[in-house]
């Protein structure tokens, strides 16, 4: 069991206190495809990088569950922010609480001891911020399609590849990339230093929405990354991922979030009460009413969902627990997009102006079925299939 330093809501309400602030420069960071670099200053100076490093290292020591709550509340008032927080996150929890559940060799689990114990200093004492860029644009698993090499030479490795919707990028201290030794089968999980020479970040960012991830394309071409930076050992990121695929879920909470922020939005709209709204309130009638039921009934069926798979998240899961699974990512993701939608029938066409919230979350709702590597049609699939073949 993970010992953190606070409790989860007092956790949540470090965020919450943030969220006016983090709301207000969503705008901002949305029109220019900017990275929201206030909000990540505004984390460090109150613990939060440090939310899933445990407290034994001097984070606040959030197990899974706990970060679901804190990574929602951030979804909230900016879904790109939220996003990129959990790209940080997800390498603090693979090497963390994952790695603890998985099988080592006493020789690995002091070396994995040895390489987190820095790392996580990084993070504490520096500020390091880190990416996670898995995606190749091949394959949708999360073994598979992997073409980025890294040929071993003295000290590490020189590493070579292309990584598309490498989010943080320009911001993050390491971008962290899933690669292959050439004649192995095995993933390593190495972290290649942002200033290093040979990296280059292509400058082809304009998306439809989550634009503050700024998720441009990550290109490598013999970089040298030391032993040092290998963050689990060679073939520990397999292990976790067919073990612990739970972690894949971890997307969710920032599109949960946003969906409770289009709740927010059209709330007050209803009321009355949305700055910048044109219109008086219009929660007596009766047609708003039943749009704002359907939305509130989708929003629930999600946190449900949500909160019943990570709270019983277990290592070596069962068919029947990984249904849960897939069924929760298609269900927040795909319902993200319904209740945005929604929220633009009950507000009205006033509610595609720019100076009103909606729009945005609109067309960031729209994101979340296609990420990978559990998407909306990745999930379909497996559950097409399971339990019908031994």
């Amino acid at each position: 069991m993970t010992q953190s330093v606070m409790t989860r809501d007092e956790m949540v309400s470090l965020v919450r206190a943030m969220g006016p602030a983090m709301r207000e420069r969503a705008v901002q960071t949305d029109l220019q495809a900017s990275f929201p670099h206030e909000n990540f200053a505004d984390f460090a100076a109150n613990g939060l990088m440090g939310v899933c490093v445990p407290a034994r290292y001097g984070g606040l020591g959030a197990g899974y569950s706990d970060y679901v709550r804190v990574s929602e509340e951030i979804g909230r008032y900016c879904g790109a922010t939220g996003l990129t927080f959990n790209m940080h996150n997800a390498t603090m929890l693979w090497c963390g609480q994952v790695a603890d559940l998985l099988d080592m060799t006493p020789e690995q689990r002091e070396r994995h001891e040895a390489t987190r114990t820095a790392m996580y200093r990084g993070v504490i004492e520096r500020g390091d911020i880190h990416s996670q860029p898995f995606s190749e644009g091949l394959a949708p698993g999360a073994t598979a399609g992997v073409t980025t090499k890294a040929v071993p030479v003295e000290g590490g490795w020189l590493v070579t590849g292309r990584k598309i919707f490498a989010s943080l990028a320009g911001a993050a201290t390491f971008y962290n990339v899933t690669c292959q030794v050439p004649g192995e089968d095995v993933i390593r999980l190495l972290g290649v230093p942002t200033q290093a020479e040979g990296v280059e970040i292509l400058d082809d960012w304009d998306p439809l929405g989550m634009r503050g991830t700024v998720s441009k394309t990550l290109l490598m071409k013999d970089v040298f990354v030391p032993h040092s930076n290998e963050w689990m050992p060679a073939g520990l990121y397999n292990q976790a991922a067919l073990r612990f695929p739970w972690l894949f879920l971890s997307l969710c909470p920032s599109y949960l979030g946003l969906t409770g922020g289009v709740i927010d939005a059209a709330r007050l709209y209803l009321r009355g009460e949305m700055p910048g709204q044109v219109a008086g309130a219009r929660r007596d009638h009766p047609i708003k009413q039943v749009g704002w039921a359907q939305m509130q009934l989708r929003h629930q069926q999600s946190r449900a969902m949500m909160y019943r798979a990570i709270d019983e998240a277990v290592i070596d899961p069962t068919e029947e627990q990984l249904v849960l699974g897939w069924a929760t990512a298609i269900t927040v993701m795909e319902h993200a997009a319904e209740v945005a939608s929604l929220a633009i029938k009950v507000c009205g066409g006033q509610s595609m102006q720019k100076n009103l919230p909606l729009e945005r979350l609109y067309r960031d709702s729209r994101l979340g079925s296609t990420m990978l590597p559990w998407s909306a049609e990745v999930c379909t699939e497996r559950l097409g299939t399971a339990r019908l073949y031994d």
